[in-house]
Order: C-alpha cells, then structure tokens, then sequence
C-alpha cells in the first residue's frame, strides 16, 4: 500500500498535464520542431532539446505473463551458482550427491519462482486496472 507521501505525488502527477509547448520570439505557441538529429556536430546534445518521457509512464513497469520457459532460464542461470553453494558448504560430499542436491534445490526453484512471477503479474493486471 502507498504511503501518503506517494498517494500525493501520484495524484499531483495526475493533475499535471505532460506534454511541451514551444513558444516562439512573439509569444505565439509554434509546432514542436522536427528531431532530426539529437546530436549537434560536436557529439553533445543541444541544450534546447527537452527529454521525452512515456505517456503514462506512472512508474510502473510492464510485466509479462508468467512462462515456464523463462523460468527454465532462469534455472539454468541459477542451478550452477546453487551446485557452487552445496559444494562449498558440504565439502565431504561426492560430484554424484552434489548434483542430487542441486538437482532438490531446483525442484523447490523453479515452481516457487513460477509463482512468484504469477503473483507479481496479478497485482501488476490489478494495479494498471486491466481485467
């Protein structure tokens, strides 16, 4: 849950219209200038040239749907440091029972990361309103 000061900046961000106005010499709003090249000749960027930020930004992140195969990478990234883990805390055991353990390890891993990414892609769908 948001603590006050963020319900705050949320609803101030809400009221605030975040689109740029260009305005010429006159005073007169003029259209926004093409953005061809955001990089002068000397390789820095113009001073004038304001940064673009999403529409709707709100500071959340999209996240995608739970898989299986991302979550089979993400074992294959973890599995050797949790074979590192066994071997360095259990010395006296063979290369066979090491691989058992990481192999047990894995199978509590990789539902339980599955679930987590599925949590996470509920209170995203529940948060951004989308059903």
């Amino acid at each position: 849950m948001p603590s006050r000061k963020q319900r705050r900046r949320r609803q101030k961000d809400r009221r605030h219209d975040w689109e740029y106005v260009y305005v010429d010499d006159a005073g007169q709003e003029v259209e926004a200038p093409d953005e061809e090249s955001p990089i002068s000749g000397n390789g820095k960027r113009g001073a004038q040239q304001p940064r673009k930020t999403k529409a709707g930004g709100g500071g959340m992140r999209e996240v995608q749907p739970p898989s299986w195969r991302r979550v089979g990478k993400r074992g294959l990234i973890f599995a050797p440091l949790m074979f590192l883990t066994v071997t360095f805390l259990s010395g006296n055991l063979t290369v066979a029972q090491r691989l058992v353990n990481t192999v047990f390890l894995l199978a509590f891993f990789l539902p339980f990361s599955y679930a987590i990414d599925a949590l996470m892609y509920r209170m995203y769908r529940k948060r951004s309103g989308a059903s």
